[in-house]
């Protein structure tokens, strides 16, 4: 018997240098990779959610060994928002390839916990016309969400940051970041709860 956990050949071309394994322990729980969530979503462990290969580093040199990223749109897509990451500086830009799925249903990862974004529209994602507004239903699966909240998001709404006063200061209560994994895709919409509390 072994630790370890041998990997198909096809799967272990998909991963790169920043990744060798799909699941890592953190706090008595295995927390799955993004290589996993890209293998389930597309077919493919690939560890970044970019588009494509990265070949160059940041400085312009070749990468000793490129970068593996998204190859193609999938059912399903993917957004992700990290608080944390973002007062880094170092969110991870999702490609345009799991932002824009076949059908209009992402994943979401949140400040680290996953939950399902989608419309009932199917047109949501083929016609343009139809995102200047139009309604989202998010489930997070937590016990307190016992039913989907709708949303309506206003594409066409400008100074979405003035939508809500300084009130206390507290960026988190000012944008929650439902909101800000939403404006990922659709870059400064304004976010409507229809009467639900923002969650936060």
């Amino acid at each position: 018997r072994t630790n370890q956990l041998v990997f198909p050949h096809r799967l272990e071309e998909d991963l790169d240098s920043t990744t060798s394994h799909l699941l890592y322990l953190r706090l008595g729980n295995f927390v799955c990779r993004q290589a996993l969530v890209n293998l389930l979503l597309t077919g493919k462990a690939s560890p970044n959610v970019f588009n494509g290969t990265l070949v160059f580093g940041e400085d312009g040199r070749p990468l000793e060994r490129p970068l593996q990223g998204v190859l193609s749109r999938s059912d399903v897509g993917y957004l992700h928002w990290s608080r944390e990451q973002m007062e880094r500086g170092r969110l991870p830009q999702v490609g345009s390839r799991l932002k824009t799925p076949r059908y209009p249903v992402w994943l979401c990862c949140i400040n680290g916990s996953f939950s399902v974004l989608f419309s009932l529209n199917r047109s949501l994602l083929s016609d343009w016309r139809t995102e200047h507004l139009f309604q989202l239903h998010y489930l997070n699966g937590q016990e307190p969400q016992r039913t989907t909240t709708k949303l309506t998001v206003d594409t066409h709404s400008h100074h979405w940051e003035m939508s809500r006063g300084p009130s206390d200061g507290d960026p988190e209560k000012r944008f929650p970041s439902l909101e800000m994994t939403i404006r990922t895709k659709w870059d400064g919409a304004a976010v409507d709860w229809s009467g639900t509390a923002p969650f936060y």
